[in-house]
């Protein structure tokens, strides 16, 4: 029997650390058949499934791993102005943390201030912050603890705790609870009497630096994902639908396709569709980044989201919903945010053993001072210094934040990245294959040369009129004028013929016109010789017995495409043309655009595309293929890097790692560089969030950092990490 695989998306609740998505995706990759990745810093589990596992075993196996988990519902998005902020909680939290942590800190940190009773004034304002503040971090160690886990939350619970208990045994049984004692603030070890020693402040620092560092953490998360959520809000909210005649408005979600629906100046396109009545310029900055608006008519496409400038436009739908341009640049974009990059994984393979490992050092640290009679006091502060600065919570954020940031940056620009894979293959090729016709070139053929006189491209200009072949519609539109046609004559392969203005007039090839008696005079044949070398298409025209003309047709190089590819040379790139067309054509090409002539490829089949970039990997080279039609998709499934011009097929769009929203060939050197440069960011934060812990772990078990400094320095690790990849908002 044979299973269907299913990918489901989770939305999970309760996760306040790394080690808590790691957690969670290893239970759910001990299923049968079940592959999981849950991400921290979007609060999602991406699950791959067979149909013998059913939602609710997935839903049940997060709750058995102490967590909770839904299956996302799509819901109308709200206004960023009306919708509750769900960072508040944890605000207010912080806030009332510290307000009681300030004068527990200013009182330990001044002897000045340690007026009669001041450690019981301390205990009165700790107490709180330790128990309510850290009530989070308490309750998640517990939960774990019954499932027989421990994380982050447990080295911040047991921790904070730990200073707290000691603190109050000092108070209540020790000496420090004398009216009149004091005691000066200390970030070293030393030998002390531990019964006359507490420890609140840096009890309720703890709790709040670290409650500032998750309030701070959540607030960045929720910035990052900014561009997706504008992404998401870009569309219009409601319609009006032609019915019976009349206008009538209707929300945005209940257009169907095949509804009629109008867009008057200034209003967003509902959905996608097809212009049926009305010409106007329309505005896809919003989608594409392309300042410059396109102007649509009569049967063109137009895409949803984006802003009619113009006049009056009447749209058939023809995609709504989820299979709308903007709902999959959407979905690609989420996509890619929940995937993992491979240093990423090592990370969290690292933070899942990470904790048990800290618990460990904390015990020896305990046990090492205890032993070398520094005092119980003196054993405490590290062990607990060592719990709170060891917390890897920037392992966990460092790729997502940067994905989060990177992808969001990417889908302004008119970039999709696919998947963290992309950023990494991204960072390694060097050789760039570009398709000529739709990538290079506009795929449209435009009259380049008329040999002869204005009375030449009158007479051919209106006989082509009436033709619908690419090449007669380059040359009819060489002129407004078109003069009437009478007896016209397709004839297939060869070109045109009939009767303009009283003269029997054919337009082909040069051996249509010898067949009809108008062989081409020796300047006619040069130029037609010329026009091949210079890779255009040479039409001959002739009347009255004689051969009088000789247009050039060629398709046109984007103004854009020699600029592009100078922009891949400056990345270290070597571009190579690919083109099913012949040689001089390609040649010609590369050289207006600056392709070297021995880097073009000419005269392939479809198939063929596919061995190039096999071929060039053969050699030990990492390839990148730009294209854009349904001929082009094998070549960019097999390159080590595919990117779609998103004009082109949706063949190709899925067959790509990054998809290019317009069609200017400079995106793909700019998606290259977003892409090497958010695995930069990636791999500078996970260098930092390692370098941190391997560094400051034995700094605390040496006695070296107070358990509050060790807090401010986790605290500061993770900010460091979220600032670092919001740096990518910047990328131009």
């Amino acid at each position: 029997m044979t299973t269907t695989t299913t990918t489901t998306e989770l939305a999970i609740t309760g996760m306040t650390c790394a080690s808590c998505a790691n957690r969670i995706e290893r239970k759910l990759n001990k299923l049968d058949g079940v592959e999981a990745s849950v991400n921290y810093a979007t609060e999602k589990a991406r699950v791959s499934h067979g149909d013998d596992v059913g939602t609710d075993v997935l839903l049940a196996t997060v709750e058995a791993a102490g967590y909770a988990a839904t299956l996302p519902v799509t819901e109308p998005a709200a206004d960023a102005e009306t919708s509750p902020d769900p960072t508040r909680a944890l605000r207010d939290r912080v806030l009332v943390s510290a307000v009681l942590t300030v004068p527990v800190v200013v009182m330990a940190m001044w002897p000045a201030v340690q007026v009669d009773g001041w450690q019981w004034l301390s205990l009165s304002l700790a107490a709180p912050v330790v128990v309510w503040g850290a009530w989070p971090f308490h309750r998640a160690a517990w939960a774990n603890l019954r499932h027989g886990a421990a994380t982050m939350d447990t080295l911040v619970s047991v921790g904070v705790l730990a200073a707290f208990g000691w603190s109050v045994y000092a108070l209540l049984w020790g000496t420090a609870g004398m009216i009149g004692m004091t005691h000066p603030f200390r970030l070293v070890i030393e030998r002390t009497d531990g019964a006359g020693v507490i420890y609140l402040e840096a009890a309720a620092g703890v709790t709040t630096l670290v409650l500032l560092g998750r309030w701070i953490e959540a607030r960045s998360k929720r910035r990052a994902g900014s561009a997706l959520r504008a992404l998401l809000d870009l569309g219009a909210r409601d319609v009006a639908v032609l019915r019976d005649g009349r206008e009538v408005r209707v929300p945005a979600a209940e257009l169907a396709v095949g509804d009629t629906f109008v867009v008057r100046p200034g209003e967003k396109v509902a959905t996608d569709g097809e212009v049926v009545e009305g010409s106007s310029a329309v505005d896809a900055s919003m989608l594409t980044g392309e300042s410059v608006p396109v102007e649509v008519r009569a049967g063109d496409p137009v895409v949803g989201a984006t802003v009619n400038v113009g006049g009056r436009l009447v749209v058939r739908a023809t995609r709504v919903g989820a299979e709308t341009q903007l709902a999959r640049m959407a979905r690609l974009v989420e996509d890619a945010q929940s995937g993992k990059a491979a240093a990423q994984r090592l990370a969290d393979r690292v933070s899942g053993v990470f904790v048990p490992v800290v618990l460990a050092v904390a015990a020896a640290t305990l046990g090492f001072w205890v032993g070398t009679g520094a005092g119980t006091a003196a054993a405490v502060t590290a062990a607990v210094a060592v719990l709170v600065i060891a917390c890897p919570c920037a392992l966990g954020l460092a790729t997502p934040t940067a994905l989060l940031v990177g992808t969001g940056r990417g889908a302004q620009l008119g970039i999709l990245v696919k998947g963290p894979e992309a950023l990494e293959r991204a960072r390694r090729i060097d050789v760039v294959l570009l398709d000529k016709t739709g990538t290079v070139t506009t795929g449209e053929m435009a009259l380049r040369h008329v040999v002869g006189d204005e009375r030449t491209l009158e007479l051919a200009a209106s006989l082509e009129h009436a033709s619908e072949h690419p090449i007669a519609r380059a040359i009819a539109s060489g002129t407004d004028h078109h003069l009437p046609v009478q007896d016209f004559t397709n004839l297939e392969g060869l070109g045109v013929e009939g009767r303009v203005d009283g003269l029997d007039v054919v337009v082909g090839r040069p051996s249509l016109l010898a067949e009809r008696g108008l062989p081409l005079p020796v300047e006619l044949r040069d130029a037609v010789d010329r026009a091949h070398a210079d890779g255009g298409t040479a039409v001959a025209v002739g009347w009255d017995g004689a051969a009088r003309g000789v247009l050039v047709v060629a398709d046109t190089v984007k103004p854009t495409s020699a600029e592009a590819v100078q922009r891949l040379r400056d990345l270290g790139l070597v571009p190579v043309l690919l083109t099913g067309d012949h040689e001089a054509v390609a040649r010609a090409v590369a050289a207006e655009v600056g392709i070297d002539a021995d880097h073009v490829v000419a005269g392939l089949l479809p198939a063929d595309k596919a061995d190039v970039v096999r071929r060039w990997q053969g050699d030990g080279h990492r390839v990148a293929m730009v294209g854009d039609g349904v001929n082009d998709a094998a070549a960019l499934a097999q390159a080590d890097l595919g990117l779609a011009m998103g004009t082109g097929t949706d063949v190709a769009m899925e067959a790509g790692d990054l998809v290019l929203v317009r069609g200017d060939l400079r995106v793909a050197a700019d998606g290259i560089r977003l892409a090497r440069r958010t695995l930069g960011t990636i791999r500078g934060n996970l260098f930092w969030a390692f370098g941190y812990n391997v560094a400051a772990i034995p700094l605390a078990a040496a006695g070296l950092l107070s358990p509050m400094i060790a807090a401010a320095a986790m605290a500061f690790s993770s900010v460091f990490v979220v600032l670092n990849s919001l740096r990518l908002r910047t990328f131009v």
